[in-house]
């Protein structure tokens, strides 16, 4: 009988979105609110639970603000964020893997001119960037827009700083071959913010908050699908246990140091530098 009368409930929920004239939006209503049912029947959710699980959302959106998305962060550790990035993966082997976008894009970043430093003050050791842009059947992409990002050497993005610093991040547009480069600095392995809700479930089940060293772009260009990715440093000791699951083997790359003195376009560097180059394949729309 207890079966019965909680299936009804599911039911007579389901039901009342009968109407919903979006078949999408009913679909997707219909089968969140199937499974959310079946989940807490599973576990058996007491009230006590379901108020620590109200009580625990509440902070996760009181911790949101226009620079820090908790919920995507409660994603990224969820596997949810990477899940979605796998079931709308590019059809075509060719092109470069997707990964998550993580909470730390900015709208506006400042334009940048090929070669320009988008490190903007951020600490690290110089780091030469290049590459080219194409799509699957190896045609440049000329005049892509790419957005790149990344924490400074003591693991943190420019919105965790106090104030509007702009730091590590900016947006270029490739030549008429589909080419780029820039400067910036050697990407560092971080932990991902613990001090809200989100570490707090790390925190109860024993996670780590470590994600690797990496570094993020986002990629678009007229007929072409928009492309979210980062590069990933290698020897890196967190890429197998990378706390959004973002790694993919194809991403790891090779960032070698270089000594002082020239580096390729000309600039001199009195110490240590790295460089990487990371070329990306754009899917058609």
């Amino acid at each position: 009988m207890d079966e019965q009368r909680e299936q009804a409930v599911t039911d007579e929920v389901v039901a009342s979105f009968a109407d919903t004239e979006d078949e999408r939006l009913k679909e997707i209503v219909g089968s969140l609110t199937r499974h959310l049912h079946a989940f807490a029947q599973e576990v058996r959710l007491t009230q006590e639970e379901w108020a620590a699980g109200i009580g625990f959302l509440t902070r996760v959106g009181h911790m949101t603000d226009d620079r820090r998305q908790e919920f995507i962060l409660l994603s990224d550790v969820l596997g949810l964020s990477m899940l979605t990035v796998g079931i709308n993966a590019p059809d075509s082997p060719e092109a470069t893997p997707s990964t998550v976008f993580g909470p730390y894009f900015v709208e506006g970043a400042p334009e940048v001119e090929l070669g320009g430093d988008i490190a903007f003050g951020a600490k690290g050791n110089p780091c030469w960037v290049t590459g080219s842009v194409h799509g699957v059947d190896g045609s440049p992409v000329a005049g892509a827009h790419i957005e790149v990002w990344e924490a400074d050497e003591d693991g943190f993005y420019d919105v965790q700083y106090e104030g509007d610093r702009t730091a590590g991040r900016g947006r270029l547009t490739a030549d008429d071959e589909g080419r780029y480069r820039f400067w910036s600095v050697l990407p560092s392995a971080y932990g991902i913010p613990d001090d809200g809700p989100v570490g707090d479930l790390l925190a109860a089940t024993s996670r780590s908050p470590m994600r690797p060293s990496h570094l993020h772009f986002k990629v678009d260009a007229p007929g072409y699908r928009t492309l979210i990715t980062h590069i990933f440093v290698s020897g890196d000791p967190y890429l197998g246990s990378d706390a959004v699951f973002g790694v993919k083997d194809s991403l790891i790359t090779d960032f070698p140091e270089h000594p002082a003195g020239a580096a390729p376009d000309g600039r001199a560097i009195d110490g240590p530098w790295n460089s990487v180059n990371f070329d990306i394949v754009l899917e058609k729309a």
